[in-house]
């Protein structure tokens, strides 16, 4: 099939499933991946962060993440101490190799894409 489509009902408005965080406080789900072997596979798909413990995570692919909604204060940084007040629309890339932290007094919700086999964040 050519193309293919998930309504909001499926996509933005579902809430990601529940991945491993300090505070239980982060989702993160597969939408979609192409159809090329696992080291070239494209995913994309929701991120949600809420409020709680934060989450540190070392990428071991490329991702870039636009954010969407933001509620209360959410901030990213980087290794280096380079901390940024998110909010909607602004975009991100983040590098192999780097290690991100992600907080929120509210949540932080946002759609990523990344260079990594389906279902292996």
């Amino acid at each position: 099939m050519p193309m293919l489509y998930k309504p909001a009902a499926e996509g933005k408005e579902v809430r990601p499933p529940q991945i491993p965080s300090p505070g239980n406080n982060s989702f993160l789900g597969d939408t979609f991946a192409s159809d090329a072997p696992p080291e070239q596979q494209i995913v994309c798909g929701f991120y949600r962060q809420e409020k709680g413990e934060p989450l540190v995570y070392t990428y071991h692919y490329d991702e870039m993440k636009i954010i969407l909604e933001v509620e209360g204060e959410y901030w990213i940084s980087d290794e280096t101490g380079y901390k940024v007040s998110v909010s909607p629309g602004d975009v991100f890339y983040f590098k192999k190799g780097t290690t991100i932290t992600f907080e929120t007094t509210g949540y932080g919700y946002a759609f990523f894409s990344g260079l990594r086999p389906e279902g292996t964040a």
